[in-house]
């Protein structure tokens, strides 16, 4: 939706400047420098680089800012995490190409890490406002040695290519200003995502916001408002070697570019004049309907309706009271299950904004009649469209699973065909008010068939003495897990080859597969003389298919067929977090930021366990080898075998036989079989300090204490000397302020008592905010001897159980 607003001051980042001198030229040399106070300038005039203080910040940065309009507006920041203290900075090209900003103590704050060395490089700052480090007068950019370009702060300008180079691997994405006086990285990014079919996602740290939907050929399909102007011309780049959406400027006296704002609003500015200065031409996100998944799985939103969600045609809400009350988050579900056997039918719906690609599949070769078979073919298929909607549309779009984040436009939408049982289907649209089938013969015919089905189930499972790993008790609620048929995973896993297992444990082994539409799964499948693996099988089955959370493990559905049980899983490529924390050479990998993103994640998915949940879920086994990591390295937390669920105004519960894994366990649990969301809590406190340190808790030893890693993390915290407990891998990416909070709230998780331990909503506000925190008390487990001094004494029959280390790994088809 495009508005012409007048935008206030407050919205932008006006620069404090100390008196400057502009360079005559646009450029500088090798052995050349810019100092504070000195500046070059674009030929044009258009562009101004130099030193600035955002707002009323006194720090100091390297940046770029317009010089001719709007002066001062800065599009671009060097040292946005390091900025400078004084004015001594100094901005050097050296003789081999690099960019280096130098303090007072000539210590290197920034750098701009050219690709190669050059013989007689220049940085010059073009019209465009790309800054470019070249070989003397090549003004092929293609072969530049750097550009700004390639590392966007918070603003797209003309010329940026917004998105990925495989050749080169750059992924040139925005991240938001923290504030408007601090351009240190926010909270918010935008970024093209590869998974499936390309689209652009804007996220709040791991957590999707707002997607654009793919590329149709004309436009995103969830921007309705993108299309020819006068302003700017688009396009968007797909093949082998890049992925990127462009802009260029139509009229070089109306200058446009889109902003990620530090409230994760993307929008579009456009410059008129001096009087109206820059205004809003267009927002991503334009009303409650953007918000991601808004409606939940197989829900279309429409901002024009009251209420805005409704299920797709043939569904219904998974959880009705929730609609009631206006909370659609967990979707809908299938009223008539598929077919699968060639009879079911599509519906179309149009003019819609088709649901999240990152699950999706695509051919540019098929039409659309190839790519509705080949859909038929497939029982995951659950919808297909056009890649391609230009003249009569070419190219296949196939979805599989839940259908997340569709919405309704009242124009330049687009055409999906949603999969359907042939009953659901007749002559029904997809459209708003359609007319809706109800058919009392049909709907007797399918109860029938239905209690025939179940009658089938129950003769075949009822001398396990549960149907579908569910228990008597909770048998009756809907799990909505999909069956997967023995043949498609014996298929998928080459017969359960050991070249295909990914490990085992006390219920069995676990399996890598891949299916027809080649997504790749994780098979866990029960072993048959284990007693205990039926139990772990079961809570699975009962806990995680109700479960739905971004940090979540995910559960695609399970086989049980002739005397096999299986759970199928999402595949994760980068397996568990044991495997990057606790190897020295992985351990690089992960820098400082990722494994903060990777703790409130943890945090996050906690939260929902213990609070959000219907079920109120107590992990109990929650352990470095049970997080694992997708493609983005985004947390997730898996196996719920050993959960158990807490109902009413119950807090704690007590059991003789303790499982778990020693080191994560509180010791209220380990020792009396008490647990309680408070034992989960230390589990992520303990967590935390393995991310932070590289050193597992379990066989810690300090060469001179018998402290255990949490009594060694407290004795340095008491002493003020907590930065020594931090991993030395990822020294040089570290944010101290982050690291001493994330150490100061595990502590506050590793108490004693747990009582005095703070509930996981006081965790994930903690970890995020500036508050003053309370002092933590001495750790529980202080030395390796109090565990089990503390276990001998206890003298009670327990059993302690540690869980088997074990991994399941995942990622989304292509």
């Amino acid at each position: 939706m495009e508005s012409r607003l007048p935008i206030l001051l407050h919205g932008f980042c006006f620069i404090s400047l100390v008196w400057q001198i502009s360079y005559a030229l646009d450029s500088i040399s090798a052995g050349q420098n810019i100092t504070d106070g000195q500046t070059i300038v674009s030929a044009g005039g258009n562009f101004e680089l130099g030193f600035f203080s955002p707002g009323s910040s006194n720090s100091r940065y390297v940046g770029i800012w317009y010089k001719k309009i709007s002066a001062g507006r800065v599009v671009w920041v060097a040292n946005r995490e390091n900025p400078l203290n004084d004015s001594s900075g100094v901005l050097k090209l050296t003789p081999q190409g690099v960019l280096t900003l130098l303090n007072s103590t000539n210590g290197v704050v920034w750098s701009s890490n050219a690709s190669r060395s050059a013989q007689n490089p220049i940085a010059q700052l073009l019209d465009s406002a790309n800054f470019v480090v070249k070989e003397g007068n090549d003004n092929n950019l293609d072969d530049a040695i750097w550009q700004s370009f390639d590392h966007p702060s918070n603003s797209f300008l003309a010329g940026i290519k917004f998105g990925i180079d495989r050749a080169k691997g750059l992924d040139r994405y925005l991240t938001s200003w923290k504030t408007a006086d601090d351009p240190s990285p926010g909270d918010f990014t935008y970024r093209l995502d590869p998974s499936g079919y390309p689209q652009l996602i804007l996220r709040n740290r791991s957590v999707v916001q707002f997607r654009s939907g793919p590329w149709n050929g004309l436009r995103f399909s969830g921007f309705p408002q993108l299309r020819p102007n006068p302003v700017y011309s688009f396009g968007f780049v797909f093949n082998q070697n890049e992925i990127y959406y462009y802009f260029n400027i139509l009229n070089s006296s109306v200058p446009s570019m889109l902003v990620l704002n530090e409230n994760g609003i993307a929008q579009r500015f456009s410059w008129v004049d001096r009087t109206h200065g820059w205004i809003v031409y267009s927002s991503a996100q334009t009303d409650d309907c953007d918000s991601y998944a808004l409606c939940g799985g197989n829900g279309n939103c429409n901002i024009a309706t009251s209420p805005k969600c409704m299920c797709l045609t043939g569904f219904l809400p998974k959880y009705p009271s929730d609609w009631e009350f206006g909370d659609w988050s967990n979707g809908c579900v299938r009223r008539t299950e598929l077919d699968c056997e060639g009879r079911d039918k599509f519906l179309k719906y149009t003019q819609v904004k088709v649901p999240d690609t990152r699950f999706s599949w695509f051919n540019e070769n098929m039409n659309l009649r190839e790519c509705e078979r080949t859909c038929l073919r497939n029982c995951s298929c659950t919808a297909y469209s056009n890649l391609d909607i230009r003249g009569q549309g070419s190219g296949c779009l196939l979805w599989f699973g839940d259908l997340m984040d569709i919405r309704q436009f009242n124009e330049n939408g687009q055409d999906i065909y949603v999969r359907m049982a042939a009953s659901e289907v007749g002559g029904s649209s997809g459209n708003p008010g359609a007319r809706k089938r109800t058919g009392i013969i049909v709907g007797t015919v399918l109860s029938t068939v239905l209690l025939l089905g179940i009658a089938v189930v129950f003769t075949k499972y009822r001398r396990d003495g549960w149907i579908f790993g569910v228990s008597h008790q909770s048998h009756s609620e809907d799990l909505d897990l999909p069956l997967f048929d023995l043949a498609t995973i014996v298929n998928a896993t080459n017969n359960f080859s050991e070249d295909n297992k990914l490990g085992e444990g006390g219920f069995g082994a676990v399996y890598k597969g891949v299916l027809r539409n080649g997504q790749e799964i994780a098979v866990k499948r029960l072993s048959e003389n284990s007693r205990q693996g039926q139990v772990e099988f079961k809570n699975e089955v009962v806990y995680i298919a109700k479960l739905q959370h971004r940090n979540l493990i995910k559960i695609l559905g399970c086989c049980m067929e002739v005397d096999e049980m299986m759970l199928i899983y999402e595949f994760l490529p980068n397996r568990s977090l044991d495997c990057f924390i606790f190897d020295e050479e992985k351990g690089v990998s992960l820098d400082w930021r990722e494994r903060f993103t990777i703790i409130n994640g943890i945090a996050s998915g906690l939260l929902y366990l213990h609070r959000d949940s219907r079920l109120r879920i107590i992990h109990r086994d929650l352990k470095a080898e049970n997080i694992l990591l997708d493609n983005e390295m985004n947390p997730k937390i898996s196996d719920f075998g050993l959960a158990r669920s807490f109902g009413g105004n119950e807090s704690e519960a007590n059991t003789k036989r303790v499982v778990g894994t020693y080191g994560y366990m509180s010791p209220e649990y380990a020792i009396h079989g008490l647990y309680s969301i408070k034992s989960d809590v230390f589990s992520f406190g303990v967590l935390v300090l393995e991310i932070v340190s590289g050193k597992r808790n379990r066989g810690f030893s300090h060469p001179d204490s018998h402290l255990s890693l949490l009594g060694y993390a407290w004795t340095l915290f008491r002493d003020g000397q907590s930065m020594e407990l931090v991993d030395p891998s990822i020294a040089s990416t570290l944010n101290s302020m982050e690291v001493l909070r994330s150490i100061h709230v595990s502590l506050l998780c590793v108490q004693q008592n747990p009582r005095d331990r703070p509930e996981m909503s006081s965790v994930v506000t903690m970890l995020v905010s500036d508050s003053t925190l309370p002092h933590p008390k001495q750790p529980g487990f202080f030395s390796e001897e109090s565990f089990s001094e503390a276990s001998s004494s206890s003298g009670g029959p327990r059993q302690i159980y540690s869980a088997n280390q074990m991994t399941i790994s995942s990622v989304q088809p292509r």
